[in-house]
């Protein structure tokens, strides 16, 4: 009776956290493509850093993206002087909860947050910035069937162009094509969630390749150390 009890008490936070099943599109890896992720990384600037901030990033570790200090300066330090600084939200917060309600997160780890039973975060990202409909029932004019009565305005509708959601098919119907085609538009958005994925951990390429070259001692390790223990017991055996 104890454990009902304590069932029943949790189970609303339970259903809370898990959320309604969501099919989420596979996000195409660009980790180890430069130019895909300083496209990334312009599309971020131009788009998301106006109300979301990435602050545990600063704009001198842009250059390990194959850019130079300069090239940073005059085409991404948009919010700061000194190209060590952060790279900080645009908007003032209190702008921010007076047009939005609420103050729009920090991107930094945007993709490790969103990760789910439902699959990857940057799958579920790469989703959803492609899932917005046209909804004139909701404040901004916008809904997203990744993430039901959203609050933010679809930032990038000039590029996607404007869909709508069918009721019946419960399918996404393009209306109103934008300046992208649909290809085109999940490229550019592949390249954003690649940069987002990168900000997460901006160093997991030299710790992947550092990895991959510590397996490669320790096997060649072991052959080493097995030649060497047939040499000294040969006479035994």
């Amino acid at each position: 009776m104890k454990k009902l009890l304590i069932a029943l008490l949790f189970a609303p936070l339970t259903a809370l956290a898990s959320g309604a099943a969501v099919h989420l599109d596979k996000v195409p890896d660009v980790q180890g493509n430069k130019a895909a992720l300083q496209n990334g990384a312009k599309l971020f600037v131009t788009y998301c850093l106006n109300c979301h901030g990435a602050s545990f990033v600063r704009y001198n570790r842009l250059t390990e993206l194959g850019l130079t200090e300069q090239e940073v300066k005059d085409n991404l330090m948009t919010t700061a002087e000194k190209i060590g600084e952060p790279m900080r939200v645009a908007i003032r917060a209190e702008e921010a909860r007076k047009w939005f309600g609420a103050t729009p997160p920090d991107l930094t780890l945007v993709t490790r947050a969103r990760a789910s039973e439902n699959g990857p975060g940057d799958d579920w990202v790469y989703t959803y910035l492609r899932s917005f409909y046209q909804d004139d029932k909701r404040p901004t004019g916008w809904n997203n069937t990744v993430f039901e009565n959203v609050g933010m305005p679809h930032i990038l509708y000039e590029l996607q162009g404007t869909q709508v959601l069918n009721h019946e098919t419960h399918k996404l119907e393009l209306v109103k094509p934008g300046a992208m085609t649909p290809s085109e538009y999940d490229d550019s958005m592949r390249d954003l969630v690649g940069f987002l994925v990168w900000m997460g951990e901006p160093g997991a390429g030299q710790r992947k390749s550092l990895g991959f070259a510590v397996l490669a001692f320790l096997f060649v390790l072991f052959g080493v150390t097995y030649a060497l223990k047939k040499e000294f017991w040969k006479d035994i055996h």
